[in-house]
């Protein structure tokens, strides 16, 4: 039987073969670098493709599907336009940073995968 999208996300995150997606927040959350995930995994040929699309969108879409949420980040700024704009490219490099968050997807609980669902 072929796995299903979650079941695909697990066995990526654990293979430590990809540098654009990996575990964080100890494991409850799926960090995701949007543009290197683009090229080394949705740029693969057809035999070594881990999902049935070329499209980040339809990811998205499949995070959403099994329930996952986009977490959001917020960056303490500095007061003082120096320092703000010194801080400015390090925001944007991490702005290419996604996290998606599902309480059945824990690397601590792997017998929650079989909660995610899609709806």
């Amino acid at each position: 039987l072929p796995l299903c999208f979650p079941q695909k996300l697990w066995k990526m995150l654990e293979s430590g073969q990809f540098r654009s997606i990996w575990w964080s927040e100890g494991g409850k959350c799926v960090a995701i670098n949007k543009d290197l995930f683009k090229v080394e995994v949705l740029g693969r040929g057809v035999c070594q493709r881990v999902f049935n699309t070329r499209h980040f969108t339809s990811v998205i879409r499949q995070l959403n599907l099994y329930g996952f949420t986009k977490m959001q980040r917020d960056f303490q700024r500095s007061a003082s336009l120096p320092e703000f704009l010194s801080e400015e490219d390090a925001v944007s490099a991490h702005s290419q940073i996604l996290y998606y968050y599902n309480p059945s997807f824990n690397r601590a609980h792997p017998w929650l995968l079989g909660m995610c669902k899609r709806r």
